[in-house]
Parts: C-alpha cells; structure tokens; sequence
C-alpha cells in the first residue's frame, strides 16, 4: 500500500481515465491517421486535466483482433512510447500516468512506462494460466518482476487483474477470487484490479466486498463503473478505471463525451464531500 500511496496520495477511491487510443500501424483498423492519433489522444489527456482526475491510463483497445505477448511488433511499443511521451507533456507531472498494451503485453508496458516516465502499467496474466480469446494466457508475474528489476524500472508500479475478463478460467475454478489475489499478493503485485466479465461489463460489489480488508494491497475496480454505481465501489475501493462510461453511449467504440466525464466527477466530489 506504501507503494500506491506514495505515487496516488492518501484520497480514498482515485478516478483513472483511459485513453483508448486509435488503431496502431500494423493492426487491421489502422487507416494511415497516425498524426491524428496522437492529437485525439493529446485532446482526451487535456479533457481529463481539465477535470481534475486523479490519473490518465492509456491503451491499445482499438487495436482488435488482439494477438498473444509474444507476437506484439516492435513497432506497437514505438508508437505507445510516442503517445505515452505526448500524454505525459500534457498531464501535470504530480498525476500519475500509466499505460497497457493488449493482449498481455506486459514487458511491452514496462518498457514504454520507463522511456515515457509513466508511473504504473496494468498487467494480465500475473498469476495462474488461463485461456483468453486471443490463446492462452500463463503466469507472468516471475518473469515480468526480473524485467522491472533488469531495467532500472521499480518505481514503475504494476496493477493486475485477477481472473481476466473475455477469458474461461475453467482451469482454475478450484481456486477462488480471495485466493488468486493472496497469490498475486504474495508475488508482489502493488495493485490487485477486479472486472466484470467483459469490457464494460460492471465488477461484482460482492467480490470488492469478499477483498477489501483481506489483502494488504490496494483494490482497484477495473470496468463497468457508472454515476449510477460509484457509490457502492467508493468506499472500499482504492481506485476505479474508466473507460466506456466515459464514451458517447456508454461504448468504448464510440468518441469520449466531456458531459459524462463532467457528470461523473461531480459525483465524485459529491461522495468526497460526503465521506470527509
């Protein structure tokens, strides 16, 4: 928790803001609009400065169908270095960025996060093997931890799902959600992240409930989170990540709407107020 606290402050419940950058060169939705990319994603980091959240995620969402870690180009970790860099400028440098590269491309995160002076990436994958759509997925969190240590990297954090989304965890339905996050815990992990079963699709309060004071590191609410269901996260959570909310329709597909992003942090100041 020392970790999380000393990058995010002490606030109960920060408001990470995703950017879901365009298709990537190289991935089948790409159209020839890389400069475009850059300044969509520079326009979505200013909008969320200029409503004060906590902190500025970014990923390659757009870039479906998603491929395993190992068949990722050099050429996606060049140009989220790039965007990473043209988010960094734009965010103050006292909130924290991070970024994620899909499909489990976690040294991937690690090395932009390190070359753009992000601050955490978000993993999949970090303890037991499971089967995603994209293949299957192993345990990473041995390898990805000697890859921090080896290049100079630890003060970037690392969030991790458990029990990723878009995924059969069949393999592992013996093992339950408290004992994957003791496991995740006992690999050092600086962030659990609870989902629901797909993008968009809201986490369970009950499974926040069956973590909180259990674990010893922070819990983060990883999709689904609305205005409308904030309140039953707030409390317990020590971060939330908002992606489709955000987006016109409540789509990750569709253009960010500054109106729901303003909607959702008067909600937020409105809990804050209430929890002072």
């Amino acid at each position: 928790m020392q970790r999380f606290v000393k990058i995010f402050g002490q606030q109960t419940c920060k408001v990470i803001g995703m950017i879901h950058v365009d298709a990537l060169p190289g991935t089948p939705r790409y159209t020839g609009n890389w400069k475009q990319t850059i300044e969509k994603a520079i326009y979505e980091a200013n909008l969320y400065k200029k409503h004060q959240l906590d902190a500025v995620l970014i990923e390659n969402m757009h870039d479906i169908p998603y491929i395993p870690e190992r068949l990722l180009g050099p050429e996606i970790v060049a140009c989220m270095t790039r965007l990473g860099q043209a988010v960094r400028e734009v965010i103050p440098k006292e909130t924290p960025c991070g970024v994620q590269v899909l499909a489990c491309g976690n040294k991937q995160a690690l090395a932009i996060a390190k070359a753009s002076q992000l601050q955490f990436i978000r993993s999949e994958g970090f303890v037991f093997g499971h089967v995603a759509d994209e293949g299957y997925t192993d345990a990473c969190a041995g390898d990805l931890l000697r890859y921090r240590k080896l290049i100079d990297a630890e003060d970037v954090l690392i969030f991790t799902d458990l029990k990723k989304k878009h995924s059969s965890h069949a393999i592992t339905a013996d093992v339950s959600l408290l004992e994957t996050a003791h496991a995740a815990e006992f690999f050092l992990t600086d962030g659990i992240i609870i989902t629901g079963t797909a993008t968009g699709h809201a986490a369970s309060p009950e499974d926040l409930q069956q973590l909180s004071g259990r674990v010893k590191v922070p819990l983060l609410i990883g999709s689904g989170v609305t205005k409308e269901n904030i309140a039953s996260y707030y409390k317990q959570a020590q971060a939330v990540i908002i992606g489709s909310h955000f987006k016109r329709n409540g789509s990750w597909l569709e253009e960010i709407s500054e109106q729901a992003v303003e909607d959702f942090m008067r909600q937020i100041r409105e809990l804050r107020q209430g929890f002072e």
